[in-house]
């Protein structure tokens, strides 16, 4: 059996390491946390809205975010070209949506928490962009 450790025995005393001689590493400082604080209860509570207020929430508070929202079945979808702002992941999180890693989207179940089944939801349900229908 072939070890991956060996002694080294080539070199001056102080570039020799063993196992018991520890590299001295300077001390690493503790990740600070960045996250703006969320409401946990309004987010609860925003979670099991029906989709047309979710959507009346995202029109009033936020119209640039409506533009890109999309209704799947009864979810509202959200998805960025690139990573938002954090103050627009933390506004969309207050309002109840998640980062869905694999369809790369904010979703909101709007009450509705199970979409079974791992295919795209767009082959089961219609979907539409609702600023596509608004009237001016």
């Amino acid at each position: 059996m072939k070890t991956t450790s060996q002694k080294k025995t080539e070199g001056t005393p102080s570039q020799i390491r063993t196992v018991e001689q520890p590299v001295a590493t300077a001390p690493v400082a503790p990740k600070q946390d960045n996250r703006l604080p969320i409401d946990t209860e309004a987010r609860k509570k925003n979670r099991t809205l029906p989709t047309e207020k979710v959507l009346n929430l995202l029109l009033n508070k936020q119209p640039e975010i409506y533009r890109l929202a999309e209704v799947v079945g009864k979810w509202v979808w959200v998805t960025f070209k690139e990573q938002p702002a954090a103050e627009i992941r933390q506004q969309l999180a207050q309002l109840g949506f998640h980062w869905n890693r694999e369809r790369q989207t904010w979703q909101h179940p709007c009450g509705q928490f199970r979409l079974r089944g791992f295919q795209d939801p767009h082959e089961k349900y219609s979907s539409y962009y609702p600023a596509d229908h608004k009237t001016a």
